[in-house]
């Protein structure tokens, strides 16, 4: 197996971040520190990353957590803030587990956290074009011509939007309820879409990713995935 993939089924991270972590010369076999792709992990070889022994999870968690706003969407933070492992670690504690995807610490809503790694590329990769479903609440009156720029693609700093759907839910005094859809995963692309409409996004909440939805889970608050909700990000196209 190889070494990336092997680190991937024992949690450490995507395979495309293992291949990160192996450039950087954290991973050895044996004793040997290997910083090349492509190396043969082979029955019997002792696998350390950091210095800390690695092995494949036989039996994978997957965890759907309403993430609150003010965490942090990664495993560890050198800052020292709250992130989403802090949150769970008390029912998961000593699982080596990574959220799919990211909410920007000012976002609320679903994310998904597992030690599959081989999923987690998948559902990662653009070629699947997850499905991604957001409740947002901006300053100001959005207007239908608006809506129909955000839906067609909008022009950022690092290239034009995809295609997505943008539908007025309400207006409450000031201020607008939308809900989005989106395929990509830019950084506060949301956020950014808004700003180039000359709307600022004050609440910002997943509710749906691919076939999970948030349903009436509580900020804060985390359930196992259901077989069926597992089987269903598996075979998804």
């Amino acid at each position: 197996m190889r070494l990336q993939k092997y680190m991937a089924h024992a949690g450490v991270a995507s395979r495309r971040k293992c291949e990160e972590i192996i450039a950087e010369g954290r991973v050895a076999v044996n004793g040997t520190t290997i910083d090349t792709q492509g190396y043969q992990v082979e029955p019997g070889d002792t696998v350390t990353v950091d210095g800390k022994k690695i092995r494949p999870v036989r039996h994978y968690t997957y965890i759907l957590l309403n993430k609150p706003r003010g965490v942090v969407s990664t495993a560890k933070d050198n800052k020292g803030r709250k992130t989403v492992l802090d949150v769970v670690s008390r029912d998961f504690r000593g699982k080596r587990l990574y959220p799919v995807g990211r909410l920007d610490m000012d976002s609320s809503g679903l994310l998904l956290l597992t030690d599959d790694g081989e999923l987690t590329e998948k559902l990662l990769h653009p070629r699947y074009e997850m499905e991604k479903t957001y409740r947002v609440t901006v300053k100001g009156r959005v207007d239908k011509e608006s809506v129909q720029n955000l839906s067609r693609g909008i022009e950022l700093d690092d290239g034009p939007t995809a295609p997505a759907s943008f539908k007025i839910l309400d207006y409450r005094n000031d201020k607008t309820r939308l809900e989005c859809k989106i395929h990509e995963g830019r950084n506060r692309q949301i956020r950014r879409m808004f700003e180039k409409e000359g709307h600022e996004v004050v609440q910002l909440e997943r509710v749906a990713f691919g076939p999970l939805k948030l349903g009436d889970l509580g900020k804060g608050q985390y359930r196992p995935l259901r077989d069926k909700e597992i089987r269903m990000l598996k075979s998804w196209k």
